[in-house]
């Protein structure tokens, strides 16, 4: 799912910013992962390989006074470099739309990134790869009306990937680090934002594949718990080798009264 900042800062109030925390910790930092999870894998493309990803999200966050609804479309475009280097760029077009105010379009911040996978053991059927990210900036009036971050964002994620006789096990330890050109947004939000996630993949039957995915995180909103947590349960179906269509449903989990429903849909494509 596309993990473009998300956050919210205009005259409609700061409480955007803050109510949406699942969506704006979430939403940032890497791009696409394995769809339709939070939770990267290892995988690349291999030198040559090419791939598509195509992606909606719809969000829904509710908290005291607070109501919001916002729609991504996204779209990725990945190329294999060697066997074990990826490199991609990202990019999503929003509608948010809260509850008693006009709703917003734009696009958000392009995402370029890498993955490289250092290390795996063919024996044991593990690796270990990296993903650093940098997101440029948008414009300042573009930042105001939320659809992302007007200074360059980055960061960086450690994923793990163990292959099991059920099918596999994914974890990534991710740090990434928000930077808004509004000082009010970054007084009232948490910058350096962390996960930990893990995820198990169940083979299924052939062609079909269904994920469960947990994490803790920082929560962005100062005023709230510094930690807060996900879980969602998905879905993959592969028709062909080179086709994948995903689908997810996300939760916010030790948040408080905010509450956030995030359902994700996707298309990956090789070639």
């Amino acid at each position: 799912m596309q993990r473009v900042h998300a956050a919210q800062h205009n005259s409609r109030s700061m409480g955007v910013a803050v109510a949406g925390c699942l969506s704006i910790a979430l939403l940032s930092g890497s791009v696409y992962a394995y769809q339709p999870l939070v939770t990267d894998d290892t995988g690349t493309q291999g030198a040559g390989g090419n791939q598509v990803e195509l992606a909606y999200n719809r969000t829904r966050d509710k908290a005291p006074g607070f109501r919001e609804t916002s729609d991504e479309v996204g779209f990725v475009y990945t190329r294999g470099v060697t066997d074990e280097l990826d490199l991609y760029v990202g990019i999503g077009h929003f509608r948010i739309s809260p509850e008693d105010a006009p709703s917003e379009r734009g696009f958000g911040n392009v995402a370029v990134g890498a993955k490289w996978r250092f290390y795996e053991n063919e024996a044991s059927k593990l690796s270990v790869g990296v993903k650093p990210e940098v997101q440029l900036p948008i414009s300042e009036h573009r930042e105001s009306r939320g659809f992302g971050t007007a200074k360059v964002s980055y960061g960086t994620a450690l994923l793990v990937t163990q292959e099991t006789g059920f099918g596999a096990i994914h974890a990534n330890l991710a740090v990434d680090r928000v930077r808004y050109h509004d000082d009010a947004l970054n007084a009232a939000e948490r910058r350096t934002l962390f996960r930990l996630s893990v995820a198990p993949v169940w083979d299924v039957t052939e062609g079909w594949k269904l994920a469960l995915d947990a994490g803790v995180m920082t929560n962005p909103d100062r005023t709230a718990r510094a930690r807060m947590g996900y879980l969602e349960v998905g879905a993959i179906y592969s028709p062909s080798k080179n086709l994948d269509l995903a689908a997810g449903v996300v939760r916010n989990i030790m948040d408080g009264a905010a509450s956030t429903t995030l359902v994700t849909a996707g298309m990956t494509a090789r070639f």
